[in-house]
């Protein structure tokens, strides 16, 4: 039996619901496609606040068509879409027969039930605290929805919720490998989900110029390391890998994408808000990554982006980049996915990890969309409008994810032996 720290990680069930689909064949095929999940708002709340951006990325199927009423009715949306995520992501594994003491469950959320929260206040000020709905608290918790999944897979291994703004999907996924690596789980179910598409983060994104304004053509609007973009799209939704140990997956047979071969966290110490224009940060996280895979720069051949579509995060990212790969970087090429789905904030690294684990799966790269003019300060080698073959052989791959508050975590992925 391998020593803990010696496990290797792997991928066994992926599960997601996006602006592009309800599960990942449809999400997967939609972002080969090149498609935007970026739509105008037509709900009244839009006019009735006078919000200064009227689009955004909602989920292409409304989890009150994939859940049983009383379902959606205890759980916040944020929590709704990771029980959708999660159960996809178990079936498509095989429903492993694990112990419960065995198996974990980490799903992260960088703002949490903020619907149940806001509206329970609208509730509580026009008709008082008996109105109040008894499981309030629970829906409004960050770890509310790693609490459901937990409940319906019966993890007692541990459930955690990592809250690291817009890095907190691929960091889940990162303490999930650290889990299976000491020991203390077999199995861990990880991931992310947001829910907050809500007049209040629009107009809080919108008050600090973060997000684009382009509400006469939703589907172009989120455009990384284009030379006109002017901001990130607001998406929803949640991504959920299983992830176990390759010995447990192999001894059950179990079928498997790739495997999770390193990650890296580091921060930045330097805006609340703003990436470090250098991206030394993001660069040692890359760096750290590829030395827990044993893995170097060369060996890299694609790298799903962070890739806001902000005109200061594309390019600072780009720096670091640059400042990770070296010479090796001219061989990458990348892909900034948020051009389709918009960003899915907490969800954004799970997401993300799930095109980074079937682009090695598929040895194919998603497209990025709408780079009609590639600004000249970004020297990468973007894979713009088609999709791109990757090639044959062992192959590694980088998923980047950066949150504010300096936030930075890069996932080594590594494809099927």
């Amino acid at each position: 039996m391998a020593t803990s720290q010696n496990r290797r990680v792997v991928v066994t069930g992926l599960g997601a619901t996006t602006p592009l689909g309800g599960d990942v064949a449809t999400t997967w095929q939609a972002a080969l496609d090149g498609t935007s999940g970026a739509r105008t708002l037509t709900q009244d709340w839009v006019a009735e606040f006078d919000l200064p951006v009227t689009f955004a990325a909602s989920v292409a199927v409304q989890p009150i068509d994939q859940l049983a009423r009383v379902e959606t009715r205890r759980l916040d949306p944020s929590g709704q879409f990771a029980l959708v995520a999660a159960r996809e992501a178990w079936a498509d594994a095989g429903s492993p027969e694990v112990d419960g003491e065995r198996l974990g469950v980490v799903v992260a959320s960088g703002i949490g039930g903020v619907w149940t929260l806001l509206s329970s206040y609208d509730t509580l000020r026009e008709k008082g605290p008996r109105r109040i709905f008894p499981l309030t608290v629970p829906m409004l918790m960050p770890n509310g929805p790693a609490a459901a999944v937990s409940l319906e897979l019966g993890a007692r291994a541990g459930v955690h919720t990592p809250v690291s703004a817009c890095a907190s999907g691929a960091e889940a996924i990162g303490y999930a490998v650290d889990m299976i690596r000491t020991g203390r789980a077999d199995v861990v179910v990880a991931g992310g989900t947001e829910a907050a598409i809500h007049p209040l983060p629009i107009a809080g994104f919108a008050a600090m110029q973060a997000l684009s304004t382009r509400n006469d053509d939703p589907a172009k609007a989120s455009r990384p390391y284009d030379l006109n973009r002017d901001g990130f799209v607001l998406g929803e939704g949640a991504g959920v890998v299983v992830l176990e140990s390759e010995e447990y997956a192999r001894a059950r047979g179990a079928r498997i994408y790739a495997e999770v071969a390193g990650a890296g966290l580091t921060s930045d110490a330097h805006h609340i808000a703003a990436p470090d224009p250098s991206g030394a940060g993001a660069a040692r996280a890359m760096l750290a990554a590829l030395e827990a895979a044993d893995a170097s720069p060369s060996d890299v051949v694609h790298l799903n982006a962070h890739a806001t579509s902000t005109p200061v995060g594309d390019t600072a990212e780009a720096n670091s980049i640059r400042a990770a790969l070296g010479s090796a970087t001219d061989q990458v090429c990348v892909s900034a996915t948020k051009s389709m789905t918009g960003h899915l904030l907490g969800a954004a690294g799970a997401v993300e990890g799930i095109f980074t684990i079937l682009a090695l799966h598929h040895r194919l790269a998603p497209p990025t969309i709408n780079v009609d003019d590639l600004d000249p300060e970004v020297n990468l080698d973007v894979v713009i409008d088609k999709p791109r073959p990757l090639g044959d052989g062992d192959l590694v791959a980088l998923n980047n994810s950066f949150g504010f508050g300096g936030h930075n975590v890069a996932l080594a992925i590594r494809s099927a032996s």
